[in-house]
């Protein structure tokens, strides 16, 4: 009789296993969807001042929407000087005046509502601008905004000089400390000298961050990238004595002592209460979800050892930022790196992150040289294939689409204060970023499309007249063709929950797998001009034909070929995306 009873129970919990196997996790908007970056100054000028602005972007939605994107980042539009292009926030509860109003704002969070399209900002945190009503109230005795910044003596000199207090360098070169008479004494700034650090010891700062958050939230934003969150934090002067202390020398011989790369900053970036400061933003962004049921999302700026970036993804029962960004495919390689060199890079992210996360995958910003100039325009489709089918949520940065490259830019039109700051018209071009953020090119037309201006903020890159988004949407085949088919193609089943492998076939081929239930996916890109045959079957299960079902504009084969997993043919350069018969 117990045998009897006892059948039952283990069908029912075989059958419980098998449920559970197939059980599909329904996942959130952020996980699903493409982060499509756009640098406002550069992406479309609505009142010809040269200028990018809101309205522009609002015109451009449908573009997004066409694209297959479903979630846009904007760089900091907040009122500024513009010392940083943004960067350096005089009111975090306004929009910076040449980029238009908050009804602009407002109208441009509508649009993208009706069209499906999520808006995320750019929270900049760690600084304000020396023209902020905070900043110039603390010069002006006022405590309270005082207190909101990192204040120090200087140290006199065996001449009778007075000295910054320690050796911090700026990111922009030169000392991180700022002398004020009005004050009389010495403000840190990490960055440019119009960026004054503010002091997140003082509950006082913590709450004003916390409170912008809660501003855009409210208007309808469904996140934010966080910029430079690893420098939130100085280490704790009182640990040394009331003085911070010097930071020790990096041993790169190449840097200039006065340039960023010196030091060794133990002091000034990485330190441990920055993971719970932003432990405590995620909290403010759960108020929202808690009323509304949707997830706002956090993308933080973090460039440091792998090990570091996985903490911000949280801490026992402490949530953080759901996608640490995941620079491995900028820092790590280029053109020049082999296949075994891009297997690493792939590989790094995954093993390290949390088993219940999202990797993300960018390989292009507004700080960075363009994927296409760095991997070279061959890879563009090559490279997409990887962001946007890899395991985890694409990033992608405006014109990555159609394989834009950098702009030159020359001595007298550079604006970068990371290019000017070198004082040097000859190799300025090494430490300016004005390259990755000239305009975005529409069409044919004057300034690509851009403005109808004279003369735009930054120069117009070569080349526009035939490498344009109107180009490329008119043609047959085009990089932004294969975007559009990938955007699509990362909707199936097989790249939202399927597993993944990969291999280096040789010193050439990256070949990864996605497979689930009985779909197998196999995307194959040759890093090199170098014709190749390679062996699929080297993956397990990976056996008989494989049918193509993308390919780069560049690949001799057409879509529905069929050939054998076992001897497949790959020419230089080529992207493939294959599907296993």
């Amino acid at each position: 009789m117990k045998s009897i009873l006892l059948l039952p129970i283990l069908l029912v919990l075989c059958s419980g296993s098998v449920l559970k196997n197939n059980d599909e996790r329904e996942l959130d908007w952020w996980e699903t969807t493409i982060f499509y970056q756009i640098y406002p100054r550069s992406f479309a000028d609505s009142d010809g001042d040269g200028i990018g602005d809101l309205n522009g972007i609002t015109s451009k939605l449908d573009y997004i929407k066409e694209l297959g994107v479903g979630a846009i980042w904007l760089s900091p539009m907040f009122q500024s000087p513009m010392y940083d292009f943004g960067y350096d926030i005089a009111d975090f509860y306004a929009v910076h005046d040449e980029y238009g109003t908050m009804e602009d704002f407002e109208n441009l969070i509508e649009t993208a509502d009706k069209l499906g399209i999520k808006v995320v900002l750019d929270l900049v945190p760690n600084h304000t601008s020396n023209e902020s009503v905070w900043f110039q109230e603390a010069l002006n005795g006022n405590e309270k905004y005082y207190n909101y910044f990192v204040w120090e003596d200087g140290v006199i000199d065996e001449n009778g000089n007075r000295q910054p207090p320690n050796n911090w360098i700026s990111h922009f070169r030169g000392s991180a400390w700022e002398w004020r008479e009005e004050v009389q004494k010495y403000y840190l700034h990490q960055f440019v000298v119009g960026q004054p650090d503010l002091d997140y010891r003082n509950p006082d700062v913590v709450e004003e961050m916390k409170n912008i958050i809660r501003f855009w939230l409210a208007k309808g934003v469904a996140g934010f990238r966080v910029d430079a969150v690893n420098c939130l934090y100085e280490v704790d002067k009182n640990l040394f004595g009331g003085r911070y202390p010097d930071e020790p020398l990096s041993g790169n011989i190449d840097a200039h002592p006065e340039s960023h790369d010196y030091h060794n900053h133990i002091y000034t970036k990485d330190q441990n209460e920055t993971y719970y400061m932003v432990y405590e933003w995620r909290d403010v962004f759960d108020e929202f979800k808690a009323i509304d049921g949707l997830t706002r999302v956090m993308m933080t700026e973090v460039y440091a050892s792998v090990q570091d970036v996985m903490k911000y993804f949280g801490e026992g029962d402490k949530k953080g930022a759901q996608m640490p960004f995941n620079f491995d495919l900028i820092t790590d390689v280029n053109e020049f790196s082999s296949a075994y060199d891009i297997k690493r890079a792939v590989d790094k992210f995954i093993t390290y992150k949390p088993l219940d996360e999202q990797a993300n995958w960018v390989v292009g910003n507004h700080d960075n040289s363009r994927m296409a100039t760095r991997y070279g325009s061959s890879l563009v489709d090559g490279i997409n294939m990887i962001v946007l089918l890899l395991p985890g949520v694409g990033v992608t940065y405006m014109g990555e689409e159609l394989g834009l490259v950098d702009g030159y830019v020359s001595w007298e039109d550079t604006v970068d204060p990371s290019g000017c700051n070198t004082n040097d018209p000859i190799n300025y071009v090494s430490s300016s970023r004005d390259p990755e953020r000239t305009p975005f090119q529409w069409n044919a037309e004057k300034n690509a499309g851009f403005s109808t201006a004279d003369k735009t903020w930054l120069p117009v890159a070569e080349g526009y007249e035939t490498l344009n988004a109107e180009v490329q949407m008119a043609a047959e085949r085009s990089h932004f063709k294969i975007y559009q088919k990938l955007a699509e193609l990362r909707q199936e089943k097989v790249f939202r929950y399927g597993r993944y492998e990969s291999l280096a076939m040789n010193a050439d081929v990256f070949v990864f797998r996605r497979w689930y239930n009985n779909e197998n996916y196999l995307v194959v890109v040759n890093m090199r001009e170098t014709d190749h045959e390679i062996n699929l079957s080297y993956f397990e299960n990976v056996t008989g034909d494989v049918s193509v079902v993308l390919r780069s504009i560049q690949s001799p084969k057409n879509e529905g070929e069929v050939f054998s997993a076992s001897s497949l043919p790959v020419v230089g350069y080529e992207g493939l995306v294959l599907k296993l018969n």
